[in-house]
């Protein structure tokens, strides 16, 4: 996705502040537990049984934070040889078209991932006894919210004006 990070509109504000919190608060824990196991492996030669379950829990949320962080501030890998080809008209038809398949496959495994929730709750965790969902549920928002960002920039390259659209354009004749 392309970078938004100066003129973020609220929907991309919320959803970076979201991710960022979960970064925060999962990176936190999974530190503060295992570092805690950690010494009282070497103090007493025992450790807490559910430290190694809880970062096994957190950590799909951690990753699935960093990969809607990154598709927010346009990180991810993108070919943009085919952009540069075409005419800016075509560029703009061709972008619009991409995000929204995109938004669509995202939408189908957001709601693949919810049917298949169901199913995975009847799993647990050995120790905490937790159900399976937990760690389907991160990737079914993780979706949903990837699925909203690529419908805005879908609505985004459809409605700019050709210098929004490409720089490179010649501005529209009034």
């Amino acid at each position: 996705m392309q970078s938004t990070a100066p003129g973020m509109g609220p929907l991309e504000r919320g959803i970076a502040g979201l991710c960022r919190v979960i970064l925060w608060l999962s990176t936190s824990v999974i530190f503060v537990i295992l570092a805690a196991n950690t010494v009282l492996r070497y103090a007493t030669g025992s450790s807490v049984q559910w430290a190694n379950e809880v970062p096994e829990l957190l950590f799909p949320w951690l990753v699935m934070a960093g990969v809607v962080l990154a598709a927010l501030q346009g990180a991810h890998i993108a070919t943009t040889f085919l952009m540069e080809a075409v005419s800016p008209a075509i560029g703009r038809l061709v972008a619009v078209v991409s995000w929204t398949v995109v938004a669509a496959l995202y939408t189908t495994l957001a709601v693949s991932t919810w049917r298949m929730l169901e199913i995975v709750h009847d799993e647990k965790s050995p120790i905490l006894q937790l159900p399976g969902s937990i760690t389907y549920a991160c990737v079914m928002v993780g979706m949903g919210l990837l699925a909203l960002l690529a419908v805005q920039s879908a609505w985004r390259v459809w409605h700019a004006t050709p210098t929004q659209a490409d720089p490179a354009a010649e501005p529209a004749v009034p």
